[in-house]
């Protein structure tokens, strides 16, 4: 159901100004709705009221009931109002309200605490559409591949923030089809590198249409900086050996001479194996070469440490943003590593974001917390108590506190952490009274009951109907009262 003349989220608390507003809420959230209204109203400019029909818990209102006792309440109060705003949680059909009173209603923040947000208590929204950082990523032993996965990949890279598709070729296999793939991507409208140290397969490729060949070193410098002169590639320079920085610059100031674009990487290395050592190298180049265009590729730590890419990714794209390492390579091969295209494209604009703002990455995006919840939510004990004796229905709600999940409906509570132990007494109590849960029923309780397990485990917010938040990761889920609404009107 559509909310006449909504009031969205993030507002400036423009279209509030001037208006008076009617807030509903029950007996319990009353004192604290009040509280949180005194400052807002006088910093927004609104004048409001607050009323009360006769229920302790405002997620227990009900179209029915609010038709049937808001009337005298409204004309108690006196005076017109612009617009009623809801309790988030409750059901009452704003429409059937606004048809029946005259006066527009709209549904509030699921919880108090988003109200001065929903009101426009809140600061510019962060600009996520900028970065710097360019995101190149591999195609890992792309000759192996047939050639519809190889498109498809690359369109699924494309989709989640790539800007180049990187050719890989197998080190001391070359292969005509590395050219091939390449002249494939290329005539698809990819921007493509190719990665190769192999002569055949770099000239071939670059004429096939790669921009950008990873990489050069003293080793093919001899033909790279020809091939580049003659064909406008541009080159990625690495050190002989990782520590040898002296070698990069050599590479470098060849290619420079010859007029071939190029970028340089001190080559990022694993933890245990130069890691701290190696971000070393990059601010001294950025140091000693202060213009030049540089790349990091980033697998080495994505790839080759046992932790969820998300947090690394969202670091180094950070150490790039200062140090003006504009573009990275990628790739997301391991298991815990593949959604690190998406997560750098999240990173890359965190970072911009935060670096425009001068600010610290915090409260710009949530994009990239995925395991925890920025911001969970979570009833008192007490408040579930209050509402689960307040509850005259049969349909069974669910909510958790921080410690226990608590499923109730008007035939009892049952709290708990084991899943299994909570759908049993529940079917027990509905077996009791002569009311056995239905298939559908218990399917749904037991998906429930998984996510707040779930939610509980990891200290995220649960709420009912909802789909956990999982950042970037996060899937929407139809609630299951749209998922019944529009089962109803296909089937009139």
């Amino acid at each position: 159901m559509s909310d006449p003349d909504p009031a969205e989220p993030g507002d400036d608390g423009g279209r509030w100004r001037g208006e008076r507003i009617l807030f509903v809420t029950g007996t319990l959230a009353e004192p604290a709705l009040r509280r949180t209204l005194a400052p807002l109203g006088e910093r927004h400019g609104f004048a409001w009221e607050i009323v009360v029909p006769g229920v302790q818990v405002a997620a227990l209102m009900h179209t029915k009931l609010l038709l049937n006792r808001l009337g005298p309440l409204l004309d108690a109060l006196g005076g017109r109002f612009d617009r009623a705003v809801l309790p988030g949680l409750g059901d009452a059909d704003p429409a059937a309200l606004a048809e029946r009173f005259g006066l527009p209603f709209v549904r509030g923040p699921k919880d108090l605490h988003d109200l001065p947000a929903f009101l426009g208590d809140e600061d510019e929204p962060p600009d996520l559409s900028r970065w710097d950082i360019e995101i190149v990523a591999e195609i890992n032993h792309a000759a192996r591949l047939p050639d519809a996965e190889i498109v498809a990949t690359a369109a699924a890279l494309r989709a989640d923030g790539a800007d180049v598709i990187d050719v890989g070729a197998t080190p001391g296999a070359p292969t005509a089809r590395v050219a091939a793939l390449v002249r494939l991507l290329h005539g698809e409208g990819y921007r493509v590198s190719v990665d190769s140290f192999d002569r055949g397969e770099v000239t071939a490729s670059v004429a096939a249409g790669a921009e950008l060949v990873l990489s050069c070193n003293g080793t093919n410098r001899d033909w790279a900086v020809p091939l580049g002169r003659d064909t406008g590639a541009e080159f990625v320079v690495i050190p002989d050996e990782p520590s040898d920085l002296d070698s990069l610059y050599r590479t470098a100031d060849a290619l420079g001479e010859a007029g071939v674009a190029h970028r340089l990487d001190a080559i990022l290395e694993p933890i245990n194996f130069g890691f701290a050592a190696s971000l070393d190298r990059y601010s001294e180049v950025r140091r000693r070469r202060p213009d030049a265009a540089m790349l990091m590729g980033v697998g080495n730590l994505t790839e080759l440490t046992g932790v969820d890419s998300a947090g690394v990714n969202a670091l180094l794209a950070g150490f790039c943003q200062e140090r003006r390492i504009f573009s990275v390579l990628t790739t997301q091969v391991i298991p815990w590593a593949q959604s690190s295209v998406r997560e750098l494209d999240a990173a890359r604009r965190l970072m911009r974001c935060a670096a425009d703002r001068g600010t610290v990455p915090k409260h710009l995006s949530d994009a990239l917390v995925m395991l925890r919840d920025p911001r969970p939510r979570v009833a008192r004990p007490a408040e579930i108590a209050e509402l689960a004796a307040s509850v005259t229905d049969p349909n069974y709600r669910v909510l958790i506190d921080g410690r226990d999940i608590h499923l109730f409906n008007r035939d009892g509570r049952h709290v708990g952490r084991d899943p299994f132990a909570l759908f049993d007494a529940a079917e027990a109590a509905a077996n009791a009274v002569g009311r056995p849960l239905s298939a559908s029923h218990a399917f749904y309780l037991g998906h429930e009951l998984a996510k707040a397990a779930t939610a509980l485990t990891l200290g995220k917010g649960y709420v009912q109907d909802e789909a956990l938040r999982w950042g970037l990761l996060t899937r929407a889920e139809e609630s299951a009262l749209e998922r019944r609404a529009a089962a109803r009107t296909v089937r009139k």
